[in-house]
């Protein structure tokens, strides 16, 4: 395995679960599958059609919470996991406590660091009512962004893997 495997003195702040692994050959919606690999650069088997804003190292995983797709379909918005564009969709974690500078740690072996909030790219306008695809933006509506994410350790996910939030690297 490359990459940063931190100090071994993480503390678990809060755990939960991996509920959907997404990819696609480019572009929305992505696909569930039920394992991938993440390297330094992102799921295996995924691609992005604009590699200008999207992809690359600090932005090599896209990630978001099943509870906040929920509550967007509560709204009445058409929203599936994977119509966003999350390559990661959690369960079980406050979505408040995942933000910039925060790692996770994703089936016992990979390690995560939140690097941005993602800002909303009009593909995504059929997952919303009226296409308010900005419902998403980190600037309008605080605390529904999906974010990015760097791969500081490689290695293999699975569905229903533990995840953990970690605290004190």
């Amino acid at each position: 395995m490359e990459g940063d495997q931190g100090t071994g003195s993480e503390r678990v702040r809060e755990a939960g679960t991996l509920a959907s692994i997404n990819i696609s050959g480019g572009g929305v919606p992505k696909r569930r599958v039920t394992g991938a690999r993440l390297a330094l650069s992102g799921l295996e088997g995924d691609d992005q059609n604009d590699k200008v804003h999207h992809g690359g190292p600090d932005r090599a995983v896209c990630i978001y919470a099943l509870e906040k797709v929920h509550s967007l379909q509560a709204e009445g918005h058409p929203t599936q996991i994977g119509s966003l564009g999350e390559n990661l969709t959690l369960e079980g974690i406050r979505w408040e406590s995942v933000m910039p500078g925060v790692r996770l740690r994703v089936g016992g072996s990979v390690l995560l660091e939140v690097t941005s909030f993602t800002t909303p790219c009009q593909k995504i306008r059929r997952s919303f009512l009226d296409g308010r695809f900005i419902r998403v933006s980190q600037k309008v509506h605080p605390g529904w962004s999906r974010v990015y994410a760097r791969v500081l350790t490689e290695g293999s996910v699975n569905l229903g893997d533990r995840v953990e939030l970690l605290a004190g690297w």
